[in-house]
């Protein structure tokens, strides 16, 4: 795909994904527009004057509870990239009918806009969570990733294809347990809250490039999942605080002890290459079954979860992952 002839709309486009998206998009695929949508002047605004000007640039003001916002947004669009979300989970749990507007109700805003508009690729933003989930925010999520699968039954007749992406805990990002060991990590003591925990793990950047070659590859109906490392949480501490003692305080709510990224069902409909996973649409109702020619089936019983991963980080390899934020925290620059 030629992406300098692309018009790209990125809803939460202010987050750190969006940031990370934009900034490689710009430098490396040089698209004729890049579009953030987002609800919050304030964000735009710093991230103009972070370093966020360029003349293939614009900014939206927008919510994706919005649908005729959205629909205006998206007019002579290519590409939406869906990355808008409610992504905490404490607060999810507090606002549940917040968090279903955002992320079930505005998925299907962005869905129809799409459609209306005559986009060809619409990609969405997922996470581990929506597996079996075990809290209200991966059960938006997972709600979230249905409709956007299901919704390429209406866009049969169309050239609009909508697609996945679910993957990991991003090292550093908003809600990584990484600024607050770093911050623990003065005071002699870093909190746990099981022993036994395992998370998958990958770097923003990783994620963003993992995006930019699905895009190039979907065909619509697939959910792809890249290969990725997990860590144990009590290494993670280790690595960022080895001189520190671990207080373990007890499971939270909605918390799970490891993460799955295929469940047991999902497999029998997975193909294996050799850095993804594509999850094939349960029903060959439409397309995206071309898969089968370019991987291999996951044998019976397989499921993908962070305990039972054959890649794992050790310390060394913690540490790596690490660094960056180290600095950051260092100068001041990352909240604890």
């Amino acid at each position: 795909m030629n992406w300098k002839d692309q018009v790209v709309l990125v809803t939460g486009g202010t987050g750190s994904f969006g940031k990370k998206f934009t900034r490689i998009l710009l430098d490396e695929q040089q698209p004729r527009k890049v579009i953030i949508f987002s609800r919050d002047e304030l964000k735009q605004h710093e991230m103009q004057v972070s370093g966020y000007r360029h003349e293939n640039l614009r900014y939206f003001i927008g919510d994706v509870r919005d649908r005729e916002r959205l629909v205006r947004a998206m007019h002579g669009v290519d590409m939406v990239v869906h990355a808008a979300a409610l992504k905490q989970v404490p607060a999810c749990e507090y606002n549940p009918m917040e968090a279903i507007k955002t992320n079930i109700m505005g998925t299907a805003n962005v869905v129809e806009a799409a459609l209306d508009a005559g986009v060809k690729k619409v990609m969405t933003i997922s996470t581990d969570k929506a597996v079996n989930p075990a809290n209200l925010y991966g059960a938006t999520k997972l709600a979230a990733e249905k409709l956007t699968i299901q919704s390429n039954a209406y866009a049969g007749g169309s050239a609009t294809r909508f697609s996945c992406v679910r993957y990991g805990n991003v090292v550093g990002s908003r809600g990584s347990v990484v600024p607050l060991f770093l911050k623990q990590r003065g005071n002699g003591r870093v909190t746990l809250t099981d022993d036994r925990m395992t998370r998958f793990w990958l770097s923003l950047e990783q994620g963003v490039r993992f995006v930019i070659q699905c895009i190039d590859l979907m065909e619509g109906g697939e959910v792809f999942i890249p290969k990725i490392p997990s860590t144990k949480v009590t290494d993670l501490a280790r690595a960022i605080a080895p001189q520190a003692e671990l207080d373990i305080i007890g499971i939270r709510p909605g918390e799970k002890l490891h993460e799955m990224l295929i469940s047991m069902d999902e497999a029998r409909h997975t193909i294996e290459l050799d850095r993804m996973y594509v999850i094939q649409p349960a029903e060959a109702i439409w397309f995206g079954y071309s898969w089968q020619s370019q991987g291999r089936p996951l044998q019976d019983g397989f499921y993908y979860s962070s305990d039972n991963n054959a890649e794992w980080l050790d310390l060394d390899g913690i540490r790596k992952f690490v660094a960056p934020f180290e600095r950051l925290f260092e100068q001041g620059k990352l909240e604890g």
